[in-house]
């Protein structure tokens, strides 16, 4: 390793340090006696699980809403993420790529709760606004994603196109698109697997879903009925990451 190498390590190591001593953070504690008794008190309070057929379908219920805000709001930011994506891979100048780009900049650099807190005060409690914020922020990471694919994508079958006298929609639609499609998709379905998550963590803002439920049994210190909410949401997580994961896998020969 050369010394440019040596160095960088060297600051990463202080800056780590720095940060433990700064923050004041206590490992030790976490192993104190107490420490461990209050923690297998706290978690044995979430066994056994609530079984109940009313709870279970109520979780039910609450899983089959945050798939849906995660679905709609991961559909939404697909066509404005490919609208955005047009002027920022820079088809339509460069204004309107610098213009295309500082809005997806803007709309991906605001956390999806902090888009949900706001979304909560404009449209009120409720899926709606977990949708919203979704949308918003998913639509900034999507612009950026597709944008970039375009740009990498072989320009040479869309101007073929375009000088065989095919107008610019269908050029773009026959030449570009279908080069293209298969990674946008690639990329919708690993998005929708991270906004499952974040859909099942802004109910903690009011957002519905899983989320609401979760906040509303912890804030009663209902931990049996939270732990099954918890039970549910990993179990949705790991049925829509295996299935999302095979379709990528057979995508990945038409964009590989």
């Amino acid at each position: 390793m050369n010394a440019r190498g040596v160095a960088v390590l060297a600051f990463v190591a202080l800056a780590i340090t720095a940060s433990f001593a700064y923050l004041a953070i206590d490992v030790r504690g976490l192993f104190t006696g107490e420490s461990m008794r209050a923690m297998g008190k706290f978690v044995a309070e979430f066994f056994p699980p609530d079984v109940s057929p009313a709870f279970l379908a109520k979780t039910g219920w609450g899983a089959l809403q945050t798939l849906a805000i995660s679905a709609l709001g991961t559909l939404l930011a697909m066509l404005g993420g490919a609208l955005l994506a047009l002027p920022a891979s820079g088809r339509f100048g460069g204004a309107a790529k610098q213009g295309a780009r500082f809005c997806l900049n803007v709309l991906r650099s605001v956390p999806e709760l902090v888009w949900a807190a706001l979304m909560v005060l404009a449209a009120g409690l409720g899926p709606f606004a977990g949708v919203l914020a979704l949308a918003l922020h998913t639509t900034g990471v999507f612009g950026r994603l597709f944008g970039e694919a375009l740009e990498n994508a072989p320009a040479l079958p869309e101007r073929a196109l375009r000088e065989a006298g095919s107008g610019a929609t269908a050029a773009f639609a026959y030449g570009s698109l279908p080069l293209v499609a298969p990674q946008w998709l690639a990329y919708t379905l690993y998005r929708w697997e991270m906004n499952i998550r974040m859909a099942a963590v802004l109910g903690f803002v009011g957002a519905g879903g899983l989320g609401q439920m979760l906040y509303f049994h912890l804030s009663l210190f209902q931990q049996t009925q939270a732990a099954t909410v918890i039970l549910a949401m990993f179990a949705m997580v790991v049925a829509v990451d295996s299935a999302s994961g095979r379709l990528r896998r057979g995508l990945a020969p038409a964009y590989a």
